[in-house]
């Protein structure tokens, strides 16, 4: 990773541009064509330093809840009960953690009775029934950019 390639992460992480030809522009910002843009950009993302590039919305600004979920999961069940987990859309993170309830994940949904609803058929389909609901009372957001 070499100096342009840090600041195309710079630049990409909270204020990707919403033009016709994204990459072209960041382009134009640094003195590259749109292919070595794109070339860089997949190149970062093939060796896992770029996750995703994609947005992020505020949930109830678009009639949406989110919570946090926290799992007891045996430790011979935790593939199976991530695996199970990522299959619902909602799903945004999971996290395995050093705790008595060492997965933790946030859901997105229509409806908090939605989620109550998956989170009792994961229960069912996984076999782990101990899986706390924690929504949201109050939202304290930051802008999380690191700059390289």
């Amino acid at each position: 990773m070499d100096a342009t390639d840090k600041a195309i992460i710079n630049r990409i992480q909270s204020d990707f541009p919403r033009t016709e030809r994204p990459y072209a522009s960041i382009g134009e910002e640094f003195g590259l064509d749109e292919a070595q843009v794109i070339e860089r950009v997949s190149r970062l993302k093939e060796s896992g330093i770029i996750r995703r590039i994609g947005g992020n919305f505020v949930p109830d600004k678009l009639g949406f809840v989110s919570t946090l979920c926290a799992a007891r999961v045996p430790e011979g069940k935790v593939e199976m009960f991530t695996e199970a987990v990522n299959q619902y859309p909602g799903v945004t993170h999971n996290y395995l953690r050093e705790n008595d309830y060492n997965i933790w994940f946030t859901f997105i949904s229509p409806s908090m009775d939605e989620i109550k609803a998956n989170l009792s058929e994961i229960s069912a389909k996984t076999g782990v029934e101990d899986i706390i609901n924690l929504p949201a009372t109050n939202v304290y957001k930051i802008r999380a950019q690191f700059e390289l």
